[in-house]
């Protein structure tokens, strides 16, 4: 019994027990927070729990009288005392710290904590007896073997200072360094860690950061981070590069595409010609860095169905190309087939209802087929055009800005709606932008196709009138919150000048 009493008594002492809590109470408030880096809260309270048998080892053969309990003893204290630190700097650095929006670097945590090893260490061995003044004297050659031995690493610890010192990288920032793309996650003392769009993680040696050039995508001072991004794409020679432009940069600007900003403005550049294609580039600014390759598809989409509206065709490379000519009979059947769902389209307009059908047919002929991307602007407030849409597929949103630039929702349109008449049969600005919401096809006419079916029936602007003035009444009862009392008075007083606009504006 005297052993045990022996053994315990200098094993444990006053401040065993408190040790013992605060270990054990930071370690399952880790636990809990600290999901991800349970593993090494687990390694740290093993290493303290092994450091406490080793202790009480020491216990049992300081009662054997052996004269090397109180080194085992000294290890043992070192080694609780180590994880102890290791445990509060988790607590302080992963937990504490971020409570109050403090983010330190992973770097920062590892010398901290390397630093209150050594002073630990150092203090034990002075409570041992060791005088520090003849350590530091007598290792002046260990010191620098060791150091030549550890160059490396210390390279690694002074390049991942550097960096944190200089901010030449920070967690999140995306770079590119040796070919290889991603955005940093972590710097480390030893490593700055990398992750790929590919969901890879590349490990670069903070010393090669620091004797190596590397490039900070998207940053620049005073500015938000956004990369520009390189669309390439061919038209004929045929075509003069100011239209191409205006077609391009017009459409990319006012169309809604997710991760594209505004400022700088998209441009479009001719770059080269070459085997008889003229090369364009439409550049413009990436402000999510993670999405390049899907926003890219998307400004494609819309440099594709802009230069479509426009006529402009994309060009290929010359090749020899071996054509079989269609039966002219099967030609004719297909032009019949459009033809029909061309006038089928017309006669489900409220404004062509009472047209005849040989009007019609002519009509059809004279509609274009558009194509519109989601997110373009299809219609813009207050810009003047001579156009009417009528919707084949997809649909669209019909909203209104006003004054203040709030954007107020009008209506929804689908397969079968139409819009623009206003501006095709009285010339008026639009009152109101039309968004596509998905990718939209449709066709389009315009005042000069319909002018020669006005010139030879003048009564028909009175049918269409009627219908003009219903069409603005809903649209203003939207828009001013009008009942239906109010919206027939002004339905009423506006039908005969509306009536005088439209054949004012075809010669009638």
């Amino acid at each position: 019994m005297a052993f045990w009493n022996t053994a315990i008594q200098y094993f444990w002492n006053d401040e065993s027990l408190s040790v013992l809590i605060i270990a054990l109470g930071i370690a399952l408030l880790l636990l809990h927070f600290l999901r991800e880096d349970r593993k090494s809260v687990f390694n740290t309270l093993i290493f303290f729990i092994t450091c406490q048998a080793l202790a009480f080892f020491s216990g049992m053969i300081h009662a054997m009288q052996f004269a090397s309990a109180a080194m085992f003893r000294e290890v043992a204290v070192i080694g609780m005392g180590i994880a102890v630190i290791r445990l509060c700097g988790l607590l302080v650095f992963r937990i504490v710290l971020p409570l109050t929006r403090l983010q330190p670097p992973r770097i920062t945590e590892d010398i901290f904590v390397i630093v209150a090893y050594l002073a630990w260490g150092l203090v034990r061995l002075r409570y041992a007896g060791l005088d520090l003044g003849s350590i530091v004297a007598t290792s002046a050659m260990i010191t620098a073997v060791v150091a030549f031995a550890m160059q490396d690493t210390l390279g690694n610890i002074l390049g991942g200072l550097a960096l944190q010192l200089d901010n030449s990288i920070e967690i999140g920032d995306w770079i590119e360094v040796d070919k290889v793309v991603g955005r940093v996650v972590d710097i480390r003392w030893r490593s700055t860690l990398v992750e790929t769009r590919n969901w890879e993680t590349v490990v670069f040696p903070n010393s090669q950061l620091m004797k190596n050039k590397f490039l900070v995508l998207g940053r620049r001072s005073g500015q938000p981070v956004q990369l520009r991004r390189w669309v390439w794409f061919g038209v004929p020679l045929s075509t003069s590069p100011a239209q191409v432009a205006r077609a391009v940069e017009e459409t990319i600007f006012l169309a809604d595409i997710n991760n594209v900003a505004k400022q700088p403005a998209p441009s479009c550049v001719l770059m080269e010609i070459e085997r008889g294609v003229a090369r364009y580039a439409l550049r413009y600014w990436l402000t999510d860095l993670t999405v390049d390759d899907p926003t890219d598809a998307a400004v494609r989409w819309h440099v594709y169905t802009a230069l479509e509206r426009a006529g402009i065709h994309l060009a290929v490379e010359e090749q020899n190309i071996h054509y079989v000519k269609e039966n002219e009979k099967h030609e004719g059947v297909v032009h019949q087939r459009e033809a029909q769902q061309r006038v089928k389209t017309l006669k489900r307009v409220e404004l062509f209802a009472q047209m005849a059908d040989d009007e019609l047919n002519a009509l059809a002929d004279r509609l274009k087929y558009a194509q519109f991307a989601k997110g373009n602007i299809i219609s813009k407030q207050g810009a003047v055009a001579h156009w009417l849409y009528i919707i084949i597929n997809g649909e669209a949103e019909v909203f209104f800005e006003t004054p203040n630039g709030e954007r107020r929702s009008v209506n929804t349109l689908s397969k079968g709606s139409f819009f623009g008449e206003m501006g095709m049969m009285t010339g008026e600005p639009r009152s109101a932008s039309v968004i596509a919401t998905s990718d939209v096809e449709c066709y389009r006419l315009d005042k000069e196709a319909f002018a020669g079916i006005m010139q030879a029936r003048p009564s028909l602007a009175e049918e269409i009138t009627h219908i003009l003035v219903e069409r603005r009444a809903q649209m203003d009862s939207v828009l001013q919150h009008m009942d239906e009392q109010t919206r027939q008075q002004e339905t009423s007083s506006q039908q005969n000048e509306l009536l005088l606009n439209v054949k004012r504006f075809f010669g009638l």
